[in-house]
């Protein structure tokens, strides 16, 4: 089954992944019940997480249920535990919307919630982060995670996404990050899909980011916590809900 999903995952384009996994996902989660890990952001266990990734899959790493991996369910516990996202009146913008967020965020009544890509099939508004619909101190809140290694002017998009954030408003913007690298890494001379996988993680990556993302945001005018919440929960809950010891979570300001 984990061999199966594992090709499925890496073979199958994401559109079409995204309505297949609506089928899928009841029959895996069934298969994998336990009580050994948990995902936080439905409160489901499993014996085991599924294995993903491109060139080098991450071993137990994607939860049955919600196809959450590390990154989601640690923005989930963040914003759960240490936000008002899910109390406060909100106006919310959200970048390329996750699947494993999509439906609970937009049932949350406190929010006014509207999503945005150039090619998700979950998107309210279709559009391009370099060049927004919207106007200047619009919203209170902006995810955009996982987002800006796909932009080849990242900075124009940074700018973007400063303009429309109001005074005062915060936002998340996690990004595939190498800690122990300090400067981040372009070639755009690179152009061959596999070497571009193995160097930059993914196929349609423009770059590796190190850890000057913070400072480049910080000169787009953001304020920047470098957020390191597996530092502040146990051990246990770390292996418990799997995930990333160490990354970071970028919380700006403005």
């Amino acid at each position: 089954m984990k061999k199966l999903f594992k090709y499925i995952l890496n073979t199958i384009p994401r559109p079409l992944l995204i309505k297949l996994s609506y089928y899928a996902r009841p029959f895996l989660a069934f298969s994998m019940r336990g009580d050994t890990y948990m995902d936080p952001i439905d409160g489901k266990t499993f014996k085991s997480f599924l294995p993903y990734g491109y060139e080098n899959p991450r071993e137990n790493v994607l939860a049955p249920a919600t196809l959450s991996l590390e990154r989601h369910r640690l923005l989930w516990l963040y914003l759960k535990n240490e936000t008002d996202f899910f109390t406060s009146n909100l106006k919310v913008l959200h970048f390329a919307p996750e699947q494993a967020f999509y439906k609970r965020f937009r049932k949350l009544k406190n929010l006014e919630y509207t999503t945005t890509d150039l090619n998700s099939p979950l998107a309210d508004v279709k559009a391009d982060i370099c060049n927004l619909p919207f106007e200047d101190n619009s919203y209170d809140v902006i995810l955009c995670n996982h987002v800006l290694e796909h932009i080849p002017n990242d900075t124009k998009a940074m700018k973007e996404l400063y303009r429309i954030l109001k005074p005062g408003g915060w936002g998340i913007f996690q990004i595939p990050q190498e800690l122990k690298r300090a400067t981040t890494f372009e070639d755009n001379s690179i152009t061959d899909k596999k070497e571009r996988a193995k160097i930059f993680g993914q196929y349609d990556h423009v770059r590796v980011y190190g850890r000057d993302y913070f400072d480049k945001l910080r000169g787009i005018g953001f304020e920047v916590d470098e957020v390191d919440y597996t530092a502040m929960i146990s051990t246990d809950e770390v292996e418990r809900y799997r995930l990333a010891k160490g990354e970071i979570i970028p919380l700006v300001r403005k």
